[in-house]
């Protein structure tokens, strides 16, 4: 995709402990997601998928419209920042995915969010 349509996006997960329940194996991660638009394009997030793998290689799929009920436009230099969670039943686990994105000149194109960890802090040696 040529630069003119390129989006950054930056993840910054945490674990919430307070929200967790080891003891029945849930642990509630959040994610703190920037997306910004250094292309030279206007855009909108139309849509998300995330793929979300926990340390027993179980998978969940999750596509829908939008991130956090909105599809924000970004106008170059413009940045959208928002928080989500996700459980898993262990205490490590990664996510990755991509959104789809519909340029103002009628380009679509997908932009991937690089695979990232969620771990309970002390899990990974």
């Amino acid at each position: 995709m040529p630069d003119a349509y390129r989006i950054d996006v930056n993840v910054s997960p945490e674990y919430l402990p307070e929200k967790s329940a080891p003891n029945v194996a849930q642990y509630l991660f959040a994610y703190h997601i920037t997306i910004t638009n250094v292309g030279s394009v206007a855009a909108q997030l139309v849509s998300r998928h995330w793929l979300i793998t926990d340390a027993n290689e179980q998978v969940e799929e999750v596509k829908g419209e939008g991130v956090v009920g909105k599809q924000p436009w970004l106008s170059p230099g413009d940045s959208f920042e928002y928080s989500s969670f996700c459980i898993l039943d262990t205490s490590v686990g990664t996510m990755q995915g991509s959104y789809q994105m519909a340029a103002e000149d009628g380009t679509t194109f997908e932009v991937k969010i690089p695979e990232f960890m969620l771990a309970v802090p002390g899990a990974l040696h």
